[in-house]
């Protein structure tokens, strides 16, 4: 059996608050590394023959609407799934309290993903404005780059379960580790030592059964 962890050198308020703030700064780099990754979108502003103004995108580019999407999760969750194995091995403060802290944090680097990633794509791709495309009965066509998405939609279940699917990837990263530990209390400090009775026997010898409550006396 794992002996119990020493006294942590960090309180325990410093160190929940350490892992939060952690991976919100972890996030940005992130969103900054998505923002450098993910593709853009190209497409056409059109003019038609009555005059109305269309959007197009060309060949299969609407396709990166979904990818740019996938890849921040994805990247998420693999910062998710390293955190918990990292704060895994911050021995004196396992249990809920860290397990809590690990899931708030990880809400708050996809937050701060999505924030920095949307920033920095507008930034480098700008905005598209259809009525100001200058299409004319001349040049009825105009290509546009459209900044990628970090989210698959625009509508709050759609949101919520990018912010919300690296926590749940981070709190079973952490869930399996938990499991597979030796000791009841994680190793954590402060040590747990569970005093069992003793059963009166002092070996055990073929044929006989092993100890537990006999049945009543008739």
């Amino acid at each position: 059996m794992t002996a119990p962890a020493q006294p942590p050198a960090v309180p325990r308020a410093k160190a929940l608050s350490s892992v939060v703030v952690g991976l919100a700064a972890a996030g940005a780099a992130v969103g900054a590394l998505w923002a450098w990754l993910a593709p853009p979108i190209h497409g056409i502003i059109a003019l038609t023959r009555s005059g109305d103004r269309v959007k197009a995108y060309l060949g299969a580019e609407s396709d990166n609407w979904f990818t740019s999407a996938f890849l921040v999760v994805g990247m998420l969750s693999v910062l998710a799934a390293v955190a918990a194995v990292a704060v895994w091995q911050w021995r004196s403060h396992r249990g809920p309290a860290m397990a809590a802290a690990l899931s708030i944090g990880s809400v708050a680097a996809a937050a701060t993903a999505a924030g920095v990633g949307v920033l920095l794509a507008h930034l480098r791709y700008g905005a598209v404005d259809l009525a100001a495309a200058p299409v004319t009965e001349d040049r009825r066509v105009y290509y546009i780059t459209e900044a990628p998405s970090v989210f698959f939609g625009h509508s709050a279940a759609q949101i919520a379960a990018t912010l919300l699917f690296p926590a749940a990837v981070a709190a079973t990263v952490y869930l399996f580790a938990a499991v597979a530990s030796s000791r009841d209390d994680l190793g954590a400090w402060p040590p747990v030592e569970y005093a069992y009775p003793p059963t009166g026997r002092i070996e055990t010898t073929a044929g006989v059964p092993p100890a537990g409550p006999g049945s009543p006396s008739p």
